[in-house]
């Protein structure tokens, strides 16, 4: 089997590279990325091939074209929402995603591909895959770009499984190089390990649902198995305060925090996301096992040892 994983050097794409050769070890497992955001060092201890290339590029597909993969991990993209060249973002995630499935098609590839809930920008909770679709950025719109060609593609070509996994608010370890566009809960951690106070907007009561990254791995892995195609919510279906990630810090650290709450600068804001996850239950078996108190243990166990 051969199998690649783009943005192999980012946060998502290289646990599912070292995940990917832990579990399967007879597997050939590429990792592809051109190392514009992600970091050496998350693929430290990946034993396969990598391969430094612009995912934006026809012609990088087409060379691609001859390793005949048995199944394409998408995890490359260009996810900073603060990036506002739409051309740019458009390019690297929309229509490079075309010249994938082409290289999909011709040699019967299985795809599991990164969406994104930011397709669902401010729509009511619990977001559900068919309805809700309207993207608030343009990398959220180029992920619901990705997502009508996903549709249109499984019509025509029915032969060929493309799985697109809508990511929630995912954290764990292997984000350290992102930087101050991580997690908020690892920014939170850090910084109350430095002795400063956390700020939230007021009051705190603004509520996300938080994925750890072991089961947003075991999700694709699900899909890479599963006889299906579609569109996946990948999440826990459970939307928790900022105010409790203070709490489970505060219980696991056994510190005292004082938070700062101010106005939100924003006249847009989300404050709820949950996801329905049945879909995803009844066609790939997802089934999350880390709660937000369990990932967060665990997350600061890693960031303590790092």
């Amino acid at each position: 089997m051969r199998i690649l994983v783009t943005g192999a050097a980012g946060f998502i794409g290289s646990s599912l590279a070292k995940a990917l050769e832990d579990h399967f070890p007879t597997y050939e497992i590429f990792a592809l990325d051109d190392f514009s955001s992600g970091h050496f060092k998350n693929l430290l201890g990946f034993k396969g091939e990598v391969i430094t290339a612009d995912i934006s590029l026809k012609e990088v597909w087409e060379g691609l074209k001859s390793y005949r993969f048995d199944v394409i991990f998408h995890e490359g993209a260009i996810s900073d929402t603060r990036v506002l060249d739409q051309g740019l973002v458009m390019r690297v995630n929309a229509e490079s995603f075309k010249y994938l499935l082409d290289c999909a098609r011709s040699s019967k590839s299985k795809v599991v591909y990164a969406s994104s809930a930011a397709v669902y920008g401010n729509s009511p909770a619990p977001q559900k895959e068919e309805s809700g679709l309207v993207p608030e950025n343009v990398y959220g719109f180029s992920k619901y770009a990705m997502d009508m060609m996903t549709l249109k593609f499984m019509k025509i070509n029915p032969d060929v499984q493309v799985c697109g996994m809508r990511y929630f608010n995912v954290y764990g370890p292997g984000e350290d190089f992102k930087g101050e566009y991580a997690s908020m809960i690892r920014q939170m951690y850090l910084k109350i390990k430095r002795g400063e106070n956390p700020r939230l907007f007021k009051y705190g009561e603004q509520k996300r649902d938080f994925v750890y990254i072991q089961d947003v791995i075991n999700a694709n892995i699900r899909a890479m198995e599963s006889d299906v195609s579609g569109i996946f919510n990948i999440a826990t279906g459970s939307a928790r305060s900022f105010n409790d990630i203070v709490k489970i810090i505060s219980d696991t650290t056994k510190r005292d925090i004082n938070v700062e709450y101010f106005d939100c600068p924003y006249n847009f804001y989300q404050n709820l996301t949950q996801a329905d996850i049945s879909r995803a239950r009844s066609f790939i078996g997802y089934n999350p096992e880390y709660d937000l108190e369990t990932g967060v243990r665990e997350y600061i166990n890693y960031l303590d040892r790092a």
